[in-house]
């Protein structure tokens, strides 16, 4: 009954936080209805170390109201959930101390994640619409018996979120009526939030240890000493336009290097070999979102534009006028590539 009297609540704070003009009396029944929310965001870490990223769950929690935990698994995790406990806006992290989690297996991750949800009664559970994301939570959905809501980019109120569909052409927004509600966020459309500045409570969490029918093998990857390319300010990428592995080897790094850049590239560049599949930006890729992504030798098919057509400038160099790349560019220069690229890599070292 109280569970019912809960749903009921929450379902006129959904009416009465959608009206436009609300009245004093309905600001404070929000007020108070918004108090009965509570947020659980997944956080993700790798090797002892918090992924600043996934702190978008957090900022996303933060515009739903209510309370906000996190929770963090894996080998010795407490250090993790102590740095996590400085992130603004939460008021407690659960900690789950075990080494079967690091490389987040959804075998077993999904169990311990929905024991936790249900011990706390949580409303909604946000993680990063990344790989671990999208990988872990339609098992959570699926055990939890709701529907996922999949890669949103706003929140409008507790049960009605915004989501780009038809790789960013079209823009829908969603209304659920499960509970709790399961949910992934694309990182570049929520801020990361502070890392400083809060100080949350640290808790130990409930551990099932549900056996996992996957072992991990190994992995493979790529290292740089660039900036990470989803979280980078400024991104150069290069496509098909540049013809073989020895030639965007030879433009593109120095062209990073000058600016202080990460490296991308278009899945034809991928598939071609030119690049590695860590390095692909678009819909099938990462999304990126930096203050400046400057490409070269990408006509802008739509599965590229769908993962950074977000960034605040986009600059281009293709000798194609026509390139659709144009269409979306602030800046662009028709060229060869293979003499303005030099040109602009030797002026910028100049400077």
């Amino acid at each position: 009954m109280a569970s019912l009297s809960r749903t009921c609540l929450l379902r006129q704070a959904s009416t009465c936080l959608r009206q436009s003009q609300p009245t004093p009396v309905q600001r404070c029944r929000n007020a108070a209805l918004r108090r009965l929310l509570s947020t659980l965001a997944v956080l993700e870490q790798r090797e002892g170390k918090l992924n600043m990223s996934s702190l978008a769950s957090v900022s996303a929690a933060q515009k739903l109201g209510g309370t906000i935990h996190g929770i963090v698994a894996g080998s010795n995790v407490k250090p993790v959930a102590e740095e996590a406990a400085k992130v603004e806006g939460l008021e407690k992290v659960i900690f789950v101390e075990n080494g079967a989690y690091d490389k987040g297996l959804p075998e077993n991750y999904a169990p311990m994640l929905v024991e936790n949800i249900k011990k706390g009664g949580y409303t909604h559970v946000l993680a990063g619409h990344s790989a671990f994301g999208k990988n872990l939570m339609p098992r959570v959905a699926a055990m939890m018996d709701v529907q996922q809501v999949s890669d949103i980019t706003d929140v409008e109120s507790e049960d009605t979120f915004v989501r780009p569909i038809y790789a960013g052409n079209a823009i829908l927004t969603v209304q659920s009526v499960d509970s709790p509600k399961i949910v992934t966020v694309r990182g570049t459309a929520f801020p990361s939030g502070a890392a400083e500045g809060g100080s949350a409570s640290v808790e130990e969490g409930v551990d099932p240890k549900a056996p996992c029918p996957t072992e991990w093998v190994s992995e493979d990857l790529a290292k740089s000493d660039r900036p990470d390319l989803a979280t980078a300010e400024k991104v150069v990428s290069g496509g098909r336009g540049l013809k073989s592995k020895e030639e965007f080897d030879r433009l593109m790094p120095p062209l990073a290097d000058a600016l202080g850049a990460a490296i991308g590239a278009s899945r034809a560049a991928v598939d071609s070999g030119f690049a590695d599949n860590s390095l692909q930006v678009g819909q099938t890729g990462k999304n990126v979102a930096p203050q400046l992504y400057l490409c070269a030798g990408i006509s802008g098919a739509i599965q590229h534009l769908a993962g950074m057509k977000d960034s605040k400038v986009i600059a281009c160099i293709n000798k194609d006028a026509d390139a659709p790349i144009f269409q979306v560019a602030d800046v662009g220069l028709v060229g060869d590539l293979f003499e303005r690229v030099p040109e602009l890599t030797e002026k910028l070292k100049s400077q």
